[in-house]
């Protein structure tokens, strides 16, 4: 996890769950052993309530970033021969689905979780993401 600046992790299969979590300095790794969800309960990483974070600083001030809430594939549209999500100019809530990152092959939906204008697509359709990493801009409203 220290390698690859991972803070925390979250695995579930079938009736088992495990939940690893590296302290801030470094330390420790927590481990919990939780009950499994439901079928077609979706989990999210831990600590990820929002993906939106503000950017600091400069011209760029009011703008906040929508993050990666996982490793996995970035996708701007549902299939390749579909219009993409969302483009530069779109007025998004934080209901909008911006993209959807595959992992594992889940596909999953994120969603803006602000109310905002896109400002910038950040990466090239079907690239890698990491977790935590940018992918769009957005000027709240």
């Amino acid at each position: 996890m220290k390698k690859n600046s991972v803070t925390e992790f979250e695995l579930e299969k079938q009736e088992f769950k495990i939940r690893l979590k590296r302290g801030g300095n470094g330390g420790g790794v927590v481990y919990e052993d939780m009950p499994a969800l439901g079928a077609g309960q979706l989990v999210q990483p831990v600590g990820m309530s929002g993906t939106t974070i503000p950017t600091p600083g400069g011209s760029a001030g009011n703008e906040m970033e929508i993050k990666s809430p996982m490793i996995g594939t970035f996708y701007r549209s549902p299939s390749p021969e579909s219009a993409s999500y969302v483009e530069v100019g779109t007025e998004v809530n934080p209901e909008t689905v911006v993209c959807i990152i595959e992992a594992m092959k889940v596909m999953n939906e994120i969603k803006a979780e602000a109310r905002g204008v896109i400002t910038q697509i950040l990466l090239d359709n079907a690239k890698p993401v990491e977790f935590g990493q940018p992918l769009f801009k957005i000027r709240p409203l």
